[in-house]
């Protein structure tokens, strides 16, 4: 196969996650988005974790909210618990790896706030105990999930699923419907009335 039709295929690949995902989706980020404003507005914040490259969409996710997306407002409060190496390494050295992100939620959750754990095979062990810790600490929790949604699917208050076997294309969906979940929070707790963004 030459690299022009791999790269097609790649896109067409691509192309076909989005245009499925649109539908299956779309009531369920609707759902996220109103959750996610709603503790903001509350003064909740929201904790956010995941491995390898859903780490990095962990702290992309933290830091448009921190900084922001679209819209100039007040930061919004949203820790991303993948980045403190210290933390990382004592607890999994202390405790073992699938405690690194539990730990930190009994640390920081309050009740009310929101924990978000990305997992492209929806089985990731250190994101369902976070999960679990959450649940135990009054938290609303979200699965940013991939495949059939793995065992975590069915521990979280609300999931949503990238029904897709490809982890690349996964997170490539993972991160749009981030960017829409900033959007979609931005409007709802910061747009005037009758503005258009």
């Amino acid at each position: 196969m030459s690299i022009d039709t791999q790269i097609s295929a790649y896109f067409a690949r691509h192309a076909q996650v989005f245009a499925s995902t649109v539908p299956e989706l779309t009531p369920q980020i609707c759902r996220c988005a109103q959750l996610l404003a709603n503790a903001l507005a509350e003064g909740r914040k929201i904790l956010i974790a995941g491995n390898g490259g859903s780490a990095a969409d962990a702290q992309h996710f933290a830091a448009e909210l921190v900084g922001r997306f679209l819209l100039e407002r007040r930061g919004l409060p949203a820790i991303a618990l993948t980045t403190d190496s210290s933390i990382l390494t004592a607890v999994a050295n202390d405790y073992g790896f699938e405690q690194i992100f539990s730990r930190q939620v009994e640390a920081l959750a309050n009740p009310g706030d929101v924990v978000i754990g990305i997992s492209t095979s929806g089985n990731s062990a250190n994101i369902l105990a976070a999960l679990a810790t959450a649940k135990q600490c009054g938290c609303i929790t979200i699965g940013l999930l991939g495949r059939d949604g793995g065992a975590i699917a069915a521990h979280v208050d609300l999931s949503l699923i990238v029904t897709c076997a490809e982890t690349p294309h996964i997170q490539e969906m993972h991160v749009t419907i981030i960017h829409l979940l900033c959007k979609l929070i931005e409007e709802q707790l910061f747009a005037q009335p009758g503005a258009t963004s």
